[in-house]
């Protein structure tokens, strides 16, 4: 027989890679959101499910009950092929650890295929994941990388992610890049699928003695930020990225991709263009209707962007430390120099 296992159990075999999680709920469920980690192999698929919901509601339980039964018994061949393919320990879970994990683990374990399922299923996992976030005391100090619009924030963040540092990428685990043209070439994400990534992560960085993260606002794209994250974020050291303007034009339009995505940056301009005086706006609007990307987004930056963030960047009553670069690796040098610093105050406090 199978074995039923609690979220805390498989998530400590997760981490230690000794498990390969399923989901067997339908592919929008599992679009809609999952266990980080996990793949899909449906019990029913969307049409299936749908049908059998329908069966539930307007014949009988029972009318449900036998046409899933005949639904599966002619996929059973190749369901359990699937998972003969995946030679690692397995768990498997579905909504609320009810029919769909309950057969799927019977049949494999009746197939000699040994599996653990969830008990609760992902509703158990979604349950832990608001709890963990609510009470979570997070203790390691913060350094916000702030700047101008196209200052190369993000792109600062992940190459010192690739270094080792300890980074909190916000913007990745959204799907989103937190401004009106954010969500141009990206999937951004729910409030459930983001915060299952970020509590994975904040478990990751719990130790470190200070983290990374970009000055966000506490909406990202769908997602918005737990309070205990802006608050940090708030009183944390603030490094002040400054760039020249057509350099960050140049970064804006090597990640957007502006000849790719026009037809999405021109809706999502269309939503601001009221915003800018009307010359400039106009301006603006034809350099994008015409391919002159690099003067579109400098008079975006300089009549739009940047003085919003002027603004918003008086908010914040900490020290600001200006990092003037005018590169990407400029700025990456001086923010691992900083945190040189950082590293000896931590070490002097814990010997302390």
């Amino acid at each position: 027989m199978f074995q039923d296992i609690t979220i805390e159990e498989l998530l400590a075999l997760r981490d230690k890679k000794e498990l390969v999680m399923i989901d067997v709920r339908s592919p929008s469920e599992f679009q809609d959101a999952t266990i980080p980690g996990s793949i899909n192999i449906p019990f029913f698929d969307d049409n299936e499910r749908a049908e059998i919901g329908t069966i539930y509601k307007q014949v009988s339980v029972q009318a449900a009950k036998d046409r899933g039964l005949e639904i599966i018994s002619a996929k059973l061949p190749t369901f359990v092929k699937l998972f003969e393919g995946i030679k690692e320990q397995k768990a498997v879970f579905c909504w609320r650890g009810g029919m769909r994990s309950h057969t799927s683990a019977t049949v494999l374990s009746l197939m000699g295929i040994r599996t653990y399922r969830l008990t609760g299923g992902f509703r158990s996992y979604r349950r832990w994941v608001v709890a963990t976030l609510e009470k979570m005391d997070f203790k390691p100090r913060i350094c916000v990388i702030s700047g101008n619009t196209g200052a190369g924030k993000t792109a600062v963040l992940r190459r010192l992610q690739d270094d080792g540092y300890p980074v909190l990428d916000l913007e990745a685990i959204a799907g989103h890049r937190g401004s009106i043209f954010g969500h141009v070439g990206l999937q951004a994400n729910n409030q459930k699928t983001f915060e299952a990534h970020l509590v994975t992560k904040l478990m990751q960085l719990k130790d470190s003695p200070y983290f990374l993260i970009e000055g966000e606002s506490k909406r990202i794209g769908k997602a918005v930020i737990p309070e205990f994250i802006v608050s940090k974020k708030d009183s944390g050291a603030q490094l002040y990225i400054e760039m020249p303007l057509l350099e960050r034009a140049r970064h804006i339009i090597e990640e957007y991709r502006p000849l790719e995505n026009k037809v999405e940056l021109l809706k999502a301009y269309s939503r601001i263009k009221n915003r800018i005086h009307t010359p400039i706006a106009k301006e603006i609007e034809t350099a994008l209707h015409e391919d002159h990307f690099e003067k579109a987004v400098s008079l975006l930056l300089e009549h739009y962007y940047d003085p919003r963030y002027e603004h918003a960047m008086h908010k914040y009553e900490q020290e600001i430390i200006t990092i003037r670069a005018n590169t990407i690796d400029e700025a990456v040098i001086a923010v691992k120099n900083y945190l040189k610093e950082v590293d000896v105050e931590s070490k002097k406090l814990n010997y302390t």
